[in-house]
């Protein structure tokens, strides 16, 4: 017995972070105002609840709560983490609840748990748990998880999801269980007491259903079977003895148990394929000879519909059913389905329930849950007056007299069967047997018990179980199980069984804790016992009886405390050396012993012990105790330094599994002791158990003795705290000898003394020469021993890795002290060698070597991989830049990820292998496995690459970049590689940073360090409001003195980037002046003496009409000016301004007002004004903003006077695309008011919005208002005309370029429109033809000839018809009824009113063949070329014709004078026969209108381009109509001031077009200029053009401008029809409503460059090259940005060109997309200022950079600058510092003033050349040169990384110079380093060539400082191992015999002739080899 403890006891560990625990939730109910929590009050006295103790006192007082209000309480913890990578931060969440209470809670180790969300239901909570929902995307098959909480009450589940939604489900039916599967929620059905009885033997309900999303119907699962025979029957799963008792997520299986056969199996969840779904659908049940029976199957399914259907019409009280029915089928005694009411032939089957008939009357739920998904609704059912009908009562009595649900009682069963057939319900799930226990025949169903607790876990070297504990039988069983290929299908070879009372998971250390039945804990690993667990402050069973365990003599506190745990040193495994990591179970006989032997003692009462484990999360699991208390501890974990992490990886790599749990095993023992080792003693433990493993007896080693003693302390220190005597002793002197601190520090000068007694030097020297003593013999029965070989070399592979690390290269250098020894022993002199190369002064050191008896060496299994030569990366990576052949390199997958991503980045990078990522990766690198087989392809390998292709180098480097990102290379990790291996990768870096591709991801633009590109892959948009603003241009409106300065509606324009755009004056001020209509007008009227008050009042106020003419016109031109600039604030409404329409009178500013009743004020002046101020408010609004339905309806205003303002306001929002928000339900609630504006703007906004969409919801809302579309017979709706214009002009752009029939032949036949009796028809008929004309124009728009199908109808011809007048044609189709009776009131005749046609006629020609450039209709536009034709067409017709045949023409459009003149007839250019009867006003007229059309195509030609050939042309026609206008004279009134004062608004309109967005200064003189002038003929219109004028010119505040696409033209000529209104309510000729159409032609094209650094926006160069096309060749201009871009079509790429920034350049060819989404997103391109440069801003002409000063003569710079000043060149902390730290002189510095000047060197040097991450790589090039030239170095790593970076220097210089700018270190620094180290290696072998020799004849090598310089040469000079070679080297005569040896070891010629002095033996000293001198290599 006491052996068997002893055992136990030596492997014990102890467990940490001891604490109680208490469920947080419990902590929170207990303030949380609900029921429960005032039950549990009552139940004890108050005293109790308060009592000190806390957590002890609530346990107290839970106890005496009756048990029921116990088993109430539930909670599961599980581990939450925030962040992308695990370890950022790990909590513990805690799901608790209680009562109605649900508590969700998070805490963590470092800080207190906090409530994340608690939730309080209606009735008590049944179960709450964790699930995911998989969300299916709209587009593709990925899906969106939902992370939610589901609760579940007896009624319902309760959806909570993190993103806020909530949904609730109804549950059809009593839940007895729900589990969280990876597709959604399994609810198991409550299984009755009379369910068996009552199903028929055809088919029983099935019990396990699904919810894949809480809006989907819940479906029956399926389940198939294991077994030949069955396999094919799929069924549903109905069997009620099946008891889930588990499910996981990943692996997605399920642990079901069968309460009858008592066996548990496993299943494996996944969606239904087709086949099964059919399968079940068809046959569920075997059919049953009675008709009843076949009948049953399609019943029961439809009926179980009914009980399950959320959407049937059952619910609601109205259908008939008393508003009470509590079950929706209570039918005898209430069981789902009375079966034996259905066998009996009674007569109350429920047919008639309208329930079954539903499917037929409701829409499905499941599309209902399609649409919805996108809103979050409140209820996911139709909310009836309460779920009752889900709760079928299956236990309670129907109510009485309810036979709504019955039949009547003649229905019999045969009328059943003609229920229409009803689809089952589609199972979504199905789960197919993997697994199940055997049944043996001592295994009887007494024995078996259900599995009260499954969970999975995997063992230390990967292997899975699933495993479930049998509380009964107190065992817990392992099932082991492997995932096959394919993930589905999972095997489960073997089955091991645990005695364990309970057991848990302990998911991150790989191991499970078990609670066997004697009350101890016992850590195992998959099914390997480790040890058991103590836990400090509980004591063991196993412990408690001291008097019965002789062999523990020691109290047991001893053994816990921590204070004297460093005294007990790891004597342990010498007592017992390799203790059995396995114990072996112990036989029942010990167990019974045991058990009964502790029932005895009566302390098991009085001491606490562990009674069950729960809730493990990570490697922390509370134990909840026999007294009610719970404590919560954390298993240590396997390793906590990162070196014997990752040697404990290698070792699991390579050994097979049994052997790697084996000592995985045994050192998480010894690590994991009581009072164990503190981390830093943990490398040197391992080191000792790790050899004790293999064989070796660490004591007799002298370094491995010292280990034990060894702490990071001065050794004497350590000395005395290991030996307890302080009498000093001899050994004490040895062990100072031997430390690892005296090897570090003896080769530094001030061990020189010491050192000459040099006593263990020649010992050492002797031992390693004498045959090795016995007692250094290997013990071959080790359990590693075999092993040995393989374990070397995967931990010199690791070793290798280290070294590529600066952070893990300190501990290689412990690695290397365990690797000597091993190589030592295998007699692997080359490897001795490396690791002597490597660390020459710690090598040295190491002189002891075991024995390994020959005999033995062939127990030992030498791997293939082991090769002679031993794999060095840094020589790898060297002979890669000299360009000569490699082997593949072996790295461990992994483990060596550095090693992978180095070799392949050099692979491909400078050997310029494109697929050496790729397909090619095997010739580089070579994976280990543990059955290895030869590398046999070797000589393929050599053949393959051998021949190099070389591609261009830009390629490559972006191609490294590209493969590093995607392997998840970042900075950082650049960092810690060493510098010279990481000198290529920052070449690529620095390549790419110079020319970046645009569309590289986030992530490569943050390796290369452009943050400009970061920032801008960052997706970013505008702030969401104000404050707050991503992308760095403040929308903070200027501090403003007055008040209503903010109210003008205009304070949003972004103040930063109109100043850098217009920095040199207050443009944009003055627009906002002329543009504000909030505050009164200045009237100004001088009262004349004979003028009487009356009068003047009078006069005043007409004077103010007259201003208010010029007011109400601004809003048009304010909406244009303010476009998209505000983005609202979701809980604010709209800010409007008010119209002003009152003025002030100077000098005492009195009010003046309209509404004073002195003059006539028109009616309804204002309804249209206020209309465009809703319309220009709305359109402040950017697209990008978060708008939503409610918001839209939360703006709707009070009262009734603001309604023309919101009709103006939803035309808004849909101009910018928000009204698509609107729900259908509002937009109907809309028009039923019936409010003309509303109207209007609603049917323009959703058209708008869905331009060109063909939504049929929209044409349905449409076609309602518009009489032609509605079926000949429909009753007449009264629709008032304006929206029925409005309403044409909607189809015509919901169907835009559509080209779609039916609409463009009901438009055709609406132009001509005749008038209808009874008035209809008859006013503003001009209007109506127009917007017929246009919509037909829209609908066809640039089809030109191509129209598909339209052939028949003649569209050209019958508009020219429209256009010059005829006989009107019969009406053809179903308007011929409509049209029979003529007008009483207008009498036209037969013939076509062309005055009504024409325009619309006109322009729909233009539209259809707008660009087509169709000769033969433009030639029907011609103006008549004879004076009695011009006098049959208004002059009006004329412009419209002129300006159609022109964008018909388009190419022909040329931006001059002549081509505007070349569009007047010839008759009127020539001189004039005065014999003529010419009538000069026709022809004035004439000229003048045709001038005004052709001006406007030109306009359009070149809207939005700032072409200034085009606007000059404009500019010069605009002078001479002001000309004409300013004479008085003769042509004025000749041509008519109106028409005069027309053709300028026109051309005004073209100006502003052409320079649409760039605020032109002479456009805004102008439009000034007609600002101020209000009397006379300006009416409303003409000021409505000037203003929109205003608008266009600064569109959206200059960031907006105009296109050319089709629709744009389209949408201007609606907005900018050259007829305006003549007053405010005039809209008989044309729609007011359409003149915002304009904003459809909007586009961004302004980029604004913002600085990286500072976010602010700045100036920066553009180069923008257009395409060639056929007016100009390619062409190249330079633009200071931010500036408008042309369209974008026309470029082919963007540059931000230097020398100021960093380069970047977007290329059009590809593709525009990338740019477009930067212009919408504000136009915010990032840019980044080279180090050295400052912006435009502050230095204009580029005097004051850095580089200005180096002009004359390089070398000047370097003197002449001034660490201070760098401060104002580069921002990067760094580098300030730098200059601030070490590139100053100070006092104690002076002696250093060189390094001073070096450092300065090097900081100009890194800021000059843009790498300031180069600034470390000098510093480590100098630090290693200076280390060498004085003699200090005591590793040869430094040397390596200078020789990688001469040889790529030397191969990059190979390439001629050409590529020298290519290099990153391109200074004379390179030159000048290397030769000092020449010069100090060639000085060393000039004075000590004996010991080169020496070396190379193969004798010991002595341990001082000439051996650390030979090392140090041998490496930088790149020489191999000599010594297997001297042989063939000695015996060489003269050179040739030399370099013919040599070229086989391949020594580089340079450094080979540093050799041949030595090896020659020639007396010359090595400054001349045959008449060279050295220097020149």
């Amino acid at each position: 017995m006491s052996e068997v403890v002893y055992e136990e006891t030596a492997t014990m560990i102890a467990a940490g972070e001891l604490q109680s625990f208490v469920p947080f939730g419990r902590e929170h109910c207990r303030n949380h105002p609900n029921a429960f929590n005032l039950q549990l009050r009552e139940l004890q006295p108050a005293s109790e609840l308060w009592s000190s103790d806390g957590a002890a006192g609530l346990v107290g007082s839970l106890q005496e709560v009756s048990l029921q209000e116990r088993e109430r309480e539930c909670w599961q913890l599980k581990k939450g983490c925030i962040g992308v990578r695990e370890e950022d931060v790990e909590f513990e969440e805690e799901l608790y609840a209680a009562g109605n209470v649900v508590v969700w809670s998070q805490g963590s180790r470092r800080q207190a748990s906090s409530v994340y969300k608690a939730f309080t239901v209606d009735s008590p909570v049944q179960q709450a748990l964790w699930c995911n929902f998989a969300v299916p995307h709209n587009k593709k098959d990925e899906k969106e998880v939902e992370h939610t909480v589901c609760i579940i009450q007896s009624s319902c589940v309760n959806v909570h999801t993190v993103s806020g939604k909530d949904f609730i489900s109804p549950l059809p039916f009593q839940v007895s269980r729900v589990w969280a599967t990876k597709f959604g929620l399994l609810l198991e059905r409550k299984n009755t007491a009379n369910d068996a009885q009552l199903s028929p033997p055809g088919e029983p309900l099935p019990t396990v259903f699904s919810m894949l999303h809480p809006l989907d119907e819940i479906a029956p699962v399926v389940y198939k079977p294991a077994g030949l025979f069955e396999s094919a029957r799929v069924q549903y799963v109905s069997d009620s003895t099946m008891k889930i008792v588990f499910t996981c997520c990943q692996p997605s299986i399920i642990v079901s148990y069968d309460t009858v056969q008592g066996i548990h199996s496993v299943w494996a969840l996944r969606k239904v394929t087709h086949d099964e779904r059919s399968t079940v659908l068809r046959c569920p049940a075997e059919p049953v000879g009675t008709p009843l029976g076949l009948m049953a199957s399609g019943f029961l399914t439809s009926h179980l519909r009914n009980i399950s259907r959320l959407d049937s019409s059952v619910g609601s009280g109205a259908s008939g059913l008393g508003p009470g029915t509590a079950t929706s089928c209570a039918v005898g005694t209430g069981s789902p389905l009375h079966y034996s009411a259905l066998h009996s032939h009674q007569s109350r089957i429920m047919t008639s329930s309208p329930g079954i008939h539903s499917r037929v009357h409701s829409p499905s739920i499941s599309n209902m849950a399609a649409l919805s998904r996108a809103h979050s609704p409140g209820m996911a059912a139709p909310s009836f007056p309460g779920a009752s009908r889900f709760n079928t009562s299956f236990n309670s009595a129907p109510p009485r007299g309810h036979h709504g649900l019955l039949p009547s009682p003649n229905s019999t069963v045969n009328e059943t069967m003609l229920v229409p057939e009803m689809e089952p319900i589609i199972p979504d799930l199905c789960m197919e047997q993997l697994w199940s226990e055997t049944v043996t025949a001592a295994c009887h169903r007494e024995m078996s018990s259900q599995a009260s607790k499954v969970f999975l876990t995997s063992d230390l070297c990967e292997n899975h179980y699933l495993c479930f504990l049998v509380e009964s039988h107190q065992q817990l069983r392992c099932v082991k199980f492997i995932e096959s290929n394919d993930t589905a299908q999972l095997i489960f070879p073997s089955v091991t069984t645990i005695p364990a009372k309970d057991a848990e998971p302990l998911q991150n250390i790989d191991a499970m804790l078990v609670l066997e039945a004697c009350g101890s804990l016992v850590l195992y690993t998959g099914i390997t016992r480790v040890s058991k667990v103590f836990v400090p402050g509980l004591l063991s069973p196993t412990f408690s009886l001291t008097n019965h365990l002789p062999h523990l003599s020691t109290p047991v506190e001893n053994v816990s405390t921590p204070a004297n745990a460093g005294t007990r040193h790891l004597q342990r495994l010498d007592e017992d050396i390799m203790p059995s990591p396995v114990i072996e179970l112990r036989g029942p006989n010990i167990k019974h012993h045991e058990g009964s032997f502790l029932d005895d003692y009566t302390f098991q009462q009085a001491t606490p012990y562990i009674h069950a484990l729960r809730d493990p999360v990570c490697n922390r699991v509370t134990l909840e105790l026999s007294t009610g208390t719970m404590l919560r501890i954390s298993v240590p974990e396997i390793a906590t330094s990162e070196l014997v992490r990752k040697c404990l990886q290698a070792i699991r790599f390579i050994l097979p599994k049994e052997a790697a749990i084996k000592v995985l095993v045994k050192w998480y023992n010894i690590y994991n002791a009581p009072g164990g080792p503190s981390a830093h003693a943990e490398w040197n433990l391992f080191v000792t158990c790790f050899m004790t493993l293999m064989g070796y007896n660490t004591e007799r080693l002298t370094w491995t003795r010292n280990l034990h003693f060894e702490v990071p302390l001065s050794p004497v220190i350590a000395a005395k705290k290991a030996r307890p005597s302080d009498g000093g002793s001899d050994e004490d002197w040895d062990y100072l000898l031997g430390s690892h601190y005296h090897r570090q520090m003896n080769s530094q000068p001030v061990c020189g003394p010491v050192d000459s007694s040099g006593t263990t030097e020649t010992e050492g020297l002797s031992t390693m020469s004498s045959p090795s003593s016995p007692s250094l013999k290997l013990d071959s029965s080790a359990p590693l021993f075999p092993h040995i070989p393989a374990l070397f070399y995967v931990l010199h592979l690791l070793y290798q890795e280290l070294q590529l690390d600066e952070l893990q290269r300190a501990r290689a250098s412990s690695l290397v002290c365990l690797l000597q020894q091993l190589a030592r022993d295998l007699q692997l002199e080359e490897y001795v060698d490396l690791y002597w190369r490597d660390y020459p002064s710690l090598i040295g050191g190491f002189t002891e070597s075991c024995f390994i008896d020959q005999s033995l060496i062939g127990q030992m299994q030498h791997p293939s991989f082991l090769r002679a030569e031993p794999p060095c990366v840094f020589s790898w990576l060297s002979s890669c830049l000299r360009g000569e052949e490699n082997l593949p390199f072996p790295y461990l997958p992994g483990i060596c990820q550095r090693t992978r991503l180095l070799v392949l980045s050099y692979a491909l990078y400078i050997i310029g292998n494109e697929n050496a990522t790729s397909t090619d990766v095997s010739k580089y690198l070579v994976k280990l496995s543990t059955s290895q087989k030869s590398c046999t392809s070797e000589p393929y390998f050599r053949r393959q690459s051998s021949v190099k292709v070389k591609f261009s180098s830009e390629s490559l480097a972006e191609q490294l970049v590209v493969w590093l990102t995607s392997q998840g290379f970042t900075l950082k990790d650049l960092e810690s590689v060493p510098f010279g291996v990481a000198l290529p990768v920052r070449e690529a870096i620095y390549r790419c940073r110079e020319q970046p591709c645009s569309n590289w991801s986030e992530e490569v633009c943050l390796l290369i360090g452009r943050q400009d590109l970061t920032k801008q892959a960052h997706k970013m948009t505008l702030a969401k409001s104000k404050a707050s603003v991503g992308s760095g241009l403040s929308l903070e409106p200027p501090a403003t003195t007055e008040p209503d300065e903010e109210e003008d509606g205009m304070s949003d324009i972004i103040q930063e980037v109109t100043g850098l755009i217009w920095s040199q004056d207050l443009r944009v001020q003055e627009v906002r002046r002329l543009l504000q209509s909030s505050r009164p007008v200045r009237v100004s009227v001088v009262q004349l003496p004979e003028v009487s008050d009356h009068e003047y009042i009078e006069e005043k106020e007409n004077k103010l009409l007259q201003l208010c003419q010029r007011t109400m016109a601004l809003p048009v031109g304010r909406g244009l000016f303010t476009l998209f600039s505000y983005h609202p604030v979701p809980t604010e409404p709209l800010p409007v301004p008010k119209l002003n329409l009152t003025g002030r009178a100077p000098p005492r500013n009195t009010m003046v007002d309209l509404n004073s009743g002195n003059i006539d004020v028109p009616p309804n002046m204002t309804s249209w004004p206020s209309f465009h101020n809703g319309v220009a408010a709305g359109l402040k609004i950017a697209p990008a903003s978060q708008v939503d339905s409610a918001w839209i309806a939360y703006n709707k205003p009070k009262s009734p006077e603001l309604a023309n303002e919101y009709a103006g306001f939803l035309m808004a929002l849909g101009l910018n695309g928000h009204l698509t928000k609107l729900a259908t339900l509002n937009i109907h609630d809309y028009l039923t008011k019936g409010h003309e504006m509303t109207s209007i703007g609603l049917l323009l906004g959703v058209s708008s919005a869905k331009l060109g969409t063909m939504d049929m919801s929209i044409t349905r809302l449409l076609s309602i208002h518009i009489p032609a579309l509605l079926p000949p017979t429909s009753t007449e709706l009264d629709v008032p005309h304006n929206v029925q214009v409005a309403a044409v002009i909607g189809i015509g752009l919901v169907y835009q370029g559509t080209g779609h029939r039916h609409n463009a032949e009901v438009l055709l036949s609406e132009i001509g429109r005749p008038p209808g009796p009874e008035m209809e028809y008859c006013t503003d008929r001009e209007s109506y033809s127009l917007a017929a004309g246009l919509a037909l124009g829209m609908v066809c728009l640039g089809h030109g000839s191509n129209l598909i199908g339209m052939t028949d109808l003649n569209v050209p011809e019958q508009l020219y018809q429209y256009m010059v007048g005829g006989h009107r044609r019969a009406q053809a189709g179903a308007n011929r009824e409509r049209h029979k009776s003529p007008s009483y009131q207008i009498k036209e005749g037969d013939t076509i009113n062309v005055d009504v046609t024409c325009p619309g006629a006109t322009l729909a020609l233009a539209m259809i063949y707008l660009k087509t450039n169709n000769r033969s209709i433009a030639d029907w536009l011609k103006p008549p070329d004879t004076w009695f034709l011009l006098d049959f067409i208004k002059p009006e017709f004329l412009l419209l014709r002129t300006l159609a045949r022109c964008i018909i023409m388009w190419d022909e459009i040329l931006p001059n004078t002549e081509w505007v003149k070349s569009n007047i007839p010839q008759i009127m250019r020539g001189t004039f026969d005065p014999s003529e009867d010419i009538n000069m006003e026709t022809m004035a007229q004439a000229q003048d209108y045709i001038t005004a059309g052709a001006c406007m195509a030109l306009g359009l030609r070149f809207a939005g381009s700032a072409n200034s050939d085009a606007f000059d042309c404009l500019y010069e026609f605009a002078r001479s109509f002001m000309k004409i206008m300013s004479f008085a004279g003769t042509a004025a009134v000749q041509t008519g001031y109106y028409n005069l004062q027309t053709g300028l608004s026109m051309i005004l309109l073209a100006m502003s077009m052409v320079m649409s967005g760039t605020g032109n200064l002479k456009v805004l003189q102008l439009c000034r200029f007609f600002h101020k002038r209000t009397g006379g003929e300006m009416n409303y219109g003409f000021h409505m053009a000037h203003h929109m004028a205003l608008g266009l010119l600064f569109l959206g505040g200059g960031r907006y401008t105009l296109s050319t696409s089709n629709s744009a033209i389209a949408a201007l000529l609606c907005a900018l029809y050259p007829h305006f209104p003549a007053h405010s309510t005039d809209n008989r000729y044309h729609l007011q409503a359409l003149r915002h159409l304009a904003v459809l032609a909007a586009e961004p094209r302004l980029l604004v460059p913002v600085d990286v650094d500072s976010l602010k926006p700045c100036y920066a160069l553009l180069e923008v090259t257009y395409k060639e096309t056929k007016w100009y060749e390619e062409t190249t201009v330079e633009l200071m940005a931010p500036t408008m871009l042309p369209e974008l079509h026309l470029l082919k790429r963007v540059k931000v060109k230097g020398p100021r920034y960093w380069e970047l350049s977007v290329d059009l060819s590809k593709e525009t997309q990338h740019l477009k989404s930067i212009l919408s997103r504000d136009g915010v391109l990032y840019v980044k200022l080279r180090a050295g440069q400052l912006p435009y801003k502050d230095d204009p002409q580029g005097w004051k950079s850095l580089l200005a000063t180096t002009v004359n003569h390089r070398n000047s710079g370097v003197r002449a600058f001034k660490p201070e000043a760098i401060s104002t060149f580069t921002s990067e902390p760094a580098l300030v510092s730098f200059a601030e730290f070490f590139c100053k002189s100070s006092e104690g510095m002076k002696h250093r003033e060189d390094t001073l000047v070096l450092f300065s060197a090097m900081l100009y040097e890194c800021v000059t050349q843009e790498c300031p991450e180069m600034l470390p790589t000098y510093i480590a090039i100098e630090q290693a040169v200076g280390a060498l030239r004085r003699g200090d170095l005591l590793q040869t790593f430094p040397l390596w990384q200078l020789r990688l970076v001469v040889e790529l220097w030397d191969s990059r210089m190979l390439r001629g110079p050409a590529n020298r700018h290519d290099t990153l270190l391109t200074s004379e620094f390179l030159p000048v380093m290397k030769n000092a180290v020449d010069v100090a290696l060639d000085s060393w072998l000039r004075d000590n060539s004996s010991v080169l020799s020496s070396y190379t004849r193969g004798e010991g090598l002595s341990r001082d400082t000439q051996s650390i310089l030979l090392a140090c040469f041998l490496v930088y000079r790149s020489i191999p191992c000599l010594k297997n070679t001297h042989t063939q080297l000695e015996g060489c005569s003269s050179l040739g015999d030399l370099l013919s040896q040599s070229s086989q070891l391949g020594i580089p010629l340079r450094d080979l002739l540093r050799l041949v002095p030595v090896l020659l033996g020639s007396a010359s000293g090595p400054q001349t080899v045959l008449g060279f001198p050295l220097q020149a290599f």
